[in-house]
């Protein structure tokens, strides 16, 4: 039994890395079809015209969608009653070493010290796994795979509370122009805060890479703060690849965590118009069910 669940953990995982990898997620890729109705600049359309027959061919030749396949990630939710625990982090890496050479997939995992690719999507730290348990008897997790070039322009800083809401639209602008092109326009900007750099930088890429096009936190006010950057980060005229335009992000999304009374931690993520993720869930009996996110 313990090896009939821990087949169907692999496949299941193989499953989600190679939809996520083939496909941007169903709402950022409905987020672009609709970004054509708002566009009013000709370079910029040009461009998500590209992105859309770019995904189109992915997906009708079962390839990568991005040649930066991201780096492997996985968030899982472990309930308490699943009948594997540490075990699965083995299996979950071993199902990336497949779909990269299957797919297959570019290798992203390099040995800072000595700068050697391992050449299947792991190492040391990689795949990254975000543990959520909870009472529940099955396992839950959504693979995606973030590229390095959202990575590049991150953000993370501390600072004095006082005057911190003031301060943090223009922390995200100046973020977002400082990012330019390099996070491959349109966007999604995650804003994390809480009581400290990492902390914060963890909710930032959650609300980049997780959260659907569309979606607004439950807090009333902070609601409120997303749709006036959103408003805000697309009358900078970056758009679509840098060509300039009025859609430069699909979203800005924010979350955040109880914070120290002397610290107002920020992070600032970017994710791409390839925002790829998938879910799969795993019961204990062997039997899962996958979906695109």
């Amino acid at each position: 039994m313990q090896g009939k669940l821990e087949d169907s953990i692999k496949e299941a995982a193989k499953t989600i890395v190679k939809m996520a990898s083939v496909s941007p997620a169903l709402d950022v890729k409905n987020a672009i079809k609709n970004s054509l109705n708002i566009e009013v600049h000709e370079p910029s359309k040009v461009q998500l015209n590209a992105i859309l027959e770019n995904i189109n061919l992915a997906e009708k030749y079962n390839a990568a969608v991005c040649q930066d396949t991201g780096v492997p990630t996985f968030f899982i939710r472990l309930g308490d009653g699943f009948p594997i625990r540490s075990g699965l982090f083995k299996i979950l890496t071993e199902a990336v070493r497949e779909v990269t050479k299957e797919l297959p997939l570019r290798s992203n995992t390099v040995d800072p010290v000595s700068e050697r690719n391992s050449g299947d999507n792991t190492g040391l730290g990689v795949p990254v796994f975000d543990v959520e348990l909870f009472d529940g008897n099955y396992l839950e997790m959504i693979y995606t795979p973030k590229g390095g070039g959202t990575e590049l322009p991150s953000k993370a800083f501390v600072i004095p509370p006082g005057n911190a809401w003031e301060k943090l639209p223009r922390l995200v602008l100046d973020a977002v122009v400082d990012a330019g092109p390099m996070p491959c326009p349109p966007v999604i900007v995650g804003v994390g805060i809480g009581p400290s750099m990492d902390v914060a930088a963890k909710l930032a890429k959650k609300a980049a890479v997780l959260r659907p096009v569309g979606s607004r936190n439950s807090n009333p006010e902070v609601a409120k703060l997303e749709d006036a950057l959103l408003s805000a980060v697309n009358k900078l005229g970056i758009g679509a690849h840098g060509t300039g335009g009025v859609v430069t992000a699909l979203d800005v999304h924010i979350e955040y965590a109880y914070r120290h009374p002397a610290t107002f931690a920020v992070g600032i993520v970017f994710s791409c118009w390839a925002t790829r993720r998938a879910r799969a869930v795993v019961y204990p009996d062997g039997k899962y069910e996958v979906k695109p996110q």
